[in-house]
């Protein structure tokens, strides 16, 4: 893992993203994800392009994954391994299949409708760390597919905080081989890692950096 640079927020997150995924999954850490009562600061993400092997849309035509190639900022939202939803934000010029997935977040409110919606989980810590976890807690579903989360009105959105984090970049996770498993393109807030999906690499963030006892969970 690598630690970068702290990145300010950005004034036009749709900019950001249009212009360069990497840098627009690195903006979305801090941000939150607002559904109804439900928030949650996104503290995980990985980026995707229509040339990456790992890429929902790569080597394949519109039909299922129609809604990455559409406006920055908007939802795509797919249903994987026979369970589990995935939702990412869209990035790049419209007509190129490029997109951020959410990977992790830490709850901030609505942590009842959280627990409601995934009742056997034991800890707060493991409602939204992960994918599939953080669409099941958040009820996220086809419904929010292509809805504009750049808009605070939707029922789905991500709001930017002003908040600053320390990224940590790491190469992606749950990637078959030869599916681009190599490049570098997951990135965590590292003040927050411990509601970041469960993985090796999360412990090599400590490594030579201290950071304050207090952002840990306890």
């Amino acid at each position: 893992m690598v630690l970068a640079s702290k990145i300010l927020q950005v004034v036009n997150l749709r900019e950001v993203l249009r212009s360069n995924v990497e840098e627009g999954a690195r903006a979305l850490l801090g941000c939150h994800l607002v559904k109804g009562d439900m928030v949650a600061q996104i503290v995980e993400t990985e980026a995707y392009t229509w040339d990456d092997p790992g890429c929902h849309a790569y080597k394949k035509d519109r039909m299922k994954n129609m809604a990455m190639y559409g406006e920055a900022g908007t939802a795509y939202v797919y249903f994987t391994y026979g369970h589990h939803w995935m939702v990412n934000v869209v990035a790049d010029i419209e007509g190129r299949a490029v997109a951020v997935l959410i990977r992790g977040a830490k709850p901030i409110a609505g942590l009842e409708s959280f627990r409601a919606n995934r009742p056997n989980i034991a800890k707060d810590r493991d409602l939204l760390a992960g994918p599939g976890r953080l669409t099941q807690s958040f009820g996220i579903n086809s419904v929010h597919n292509q809805c504009d989360l750049l808009n605070s009105d939707s029922d789905l959105s991500v709001i930017q905080t002003g908040y600053v984090p320390d990224i940590v970049v790491s190469r992606r996770i749950g990637i078959a081989i030869g599916k681009g498993e190599g490049l570098a393109r997951r990135y965590v807030d590292a003040h927050l890692i411990d509601w970041a999906t469960r993985h090796p690499f999360n412990s090599q963030t400590f490594r030579g950096h201290h950071f304050p006892k207090s952002s840990r969970v306890r």
